[in-house]
């Protein structure tokens, strides 16, 4: 088994606890991002993010930019029809 590890390695010519470290990078920021788009009811980007493995970078735009922002316009169509 390390053996290929070591292959691996030797293939993206960089060092193993490098792909280790990326790897944990991207599984917790995905974590972090399915998570807050489950909880927020946002299918679409649940799907996007699940699919698309874009090492963590897709996933930081969503929790800091886009999943505030879809949110607040979904508030704001709320409350205009609760005024009318």
């Amino acid at each position: 088994m390390a053996e290929e590890y070591s292959q691996l390695a030797t293939l993206l010519g960089m060092p193993i606890y490098l792909i280790v470290l990326f790897l944990i990078w991207s599984v917790i920021w995905k974590g972090l991002a399915l998570w807050k788009a489950a909880r927020k009811k946002h299918t679409a980007w649940f799907v996007i993010l699940l699919i698309v493995n874009t090492m963590g970078f897709l996933e930081i735009l969503y929790i800091f930019l886009f999943a505030d922002l879809f949110s607040k316009k979904k508030e704001n169509k709320v409350a205009k029809k609760k005024k009318k």
